[in-house]
């Protein structure tokens, strides 16, 4: 699902040739009925501020059931498959993978990116450039649009960068440009695409595949908003998610969905969210 410190890159969803078409009485004493309703109540407000600020979309502490502001995209809980040993803090230091790789795609918008990881989170760069790279390279990924391709590089100029973060680190940086991540959230900052690690690990509550498959969906959604692409919401029930919907949101009846274009090329949108 992404933190804007920036006015933000969000534009109406595809044009509608590039989209899909959418398609007993009780017995107990009345204290003790009042004391469970009131536990219950207690339980149901804790869930309900736990699901204010995590999700594959923007982070807020609002109310998770209306779009939020268009300032930060987030991603939360765990999915199978996914590690529970996530530090909440590291050393701040990060490494720039040493991979470089050929361009993806074959459209004129190149967009040049490096990944970065924090030292102390267990994450190997090079295996993790390895996966982001292979997202962007899948053909139901952003180069089916025919108009954007791809590159990593490990020195010189770069359009962005994403970076895998422990929770301490993200609220950091992302709390520097003036954005709350809670220590749970993603955030885009600037050139930045900052990956909160516990997502990266754990995953998302929307989310029921592997998790490569979600951080594929932290991925498309990211870069998603780095070429200009706002949020989509579900296009009817049964219908696979947008890859630029706020997934963790809900899914509205849609079904969860990672990649931009399905295999036959064809754009997996939803109504634009204002």
């Amino acid at each position: 699902m992404t933190f804007t410190a920036q006015a933000p890159e969000q534009t109406p969803g595809p044009s509608a040739s590039s989209s899909r078409r959418r398609r007993a009485p009780s017995t107990r004493p009345r204290n003790v009925v009042v004391a469970l309703a009131a536990g219950a109540a207690l339980i149901a407000g804790v869930v309900f501020a736990l699901r204010d600020d995590g999700g594959n979309g923007t982070a807020r502490a609002a109310d998770p059931s209306t779009p939020p502001p268009d300032a930060i995209s987030a991603t939360s809980r765990p999915s199978p498959s996914s590690r529970a040993d996530s530090p909440a803090t590291a050393t701040g230091v990060f490494v720039t993978a040493k991979s470089s790789g050929a361009v993806i795609g074959e459209g004129s918008d190149l967009r040049r990116y490096k990944v970065q990881v924090e030292n102390g989170t267990g994450i190997d760069p090079k295996r993790a450039a390895a996966e982001i790279a292979a997202v962007l390279a899948d053909k139901r990924g952003w180069t089916g649009d025919g108009r954007h391709s791809f590159q990593l590089v490990s020195d010189g100029p770069s359009d962005f960068e994403v970076k895998i973060a422990t929770p301490d680190t993200v609220d950091k940086i992302c709390g520097a440009v003036g954005l709350d991540t809670h220590g749970e959230v993603n955030c885009d900052a600037g050139t930045q695409i900052m990956v909160n690690l516990k997502r990266w690990n754990t995953g998302s509550p929307e989310f029921s595949g592997p998790i490569s498959g979600y951080r594929a969906l932290i991925i498309n959604h990211e870069v998603g908003h780095r070429i200009g692409r706002g949020h989509e919401t579900c296009p009817g029930k049964g219908e696979r998610a947008p890859v630029m919907m706020q997934q963790i949101y809900g899914l509205k009846g849609c079904v969860a969905n990672e990649w931009p274009y399905d295999r036959d090329g064809e754009y997996i949108g939803g109504p634009a969210v204002p």
